[in-house]
């Protein structure tokens, strides 16, 4: 696979609905996984945690909803994610990312079985580096 760059918007409890609509407009499939799903049971847990458009065409979006207690700031919202198994490779992104970054979430282990991280960079732009397990 080595690594793809695409966006990643956060929405505020509409994941799902705007997902299923760019599904509609550009086809392809699309997979979701929600927070009850991925182990975070509450009144959040039919929310999305990760959903990823992949169309025929070769675009990729992801997006989420906004996980509970993180405010939603339209205009902020959006970030860059960098996601696949060349590990080295995004490694490599990651450190170069993070000088002058505030790291809000450092790049280790998560529940989900991945190496993830988010920070945003010197020019103000939020980046997320997945490797997957």
């Amino acid at each position: 696979m080595g690594s793809i760059l695409n966006p990643y918007i956060a929405f505020d409890g509409d994941a799902r609905e705007a997902m299923e609509f760019y599904q509609s407009v550009l086809g392809g499939e699309l997979k979701v996984m929600t927070f009850g799903e991925s182990g975070m049971p509450g009144p959040n847990a039919d929310q999305v945690m990760h959903a990823q458009l992949s169309s025929d065409a070769g675009y990729t979006l992801m997006a989420s909803d906004m996980p509970p207690g993180v405010e939603h700031k339209p205009g902020t919202n959006v970030s860059i994610s960098l996601s696949g198994d060349d590990a080295d490779r995004l490694r490599g992104y990651w450190e170069a990312l993070s000088d002058g970054a505030e790291v809000s979430m450092p790049l280790e282990k998560q529940m989900w079985g991945d190496e993830f991280g988010a920070l945003v960079d010197r020019f103000g732009i939020n980046w997320m580096v997945d490797i997957t397990a």
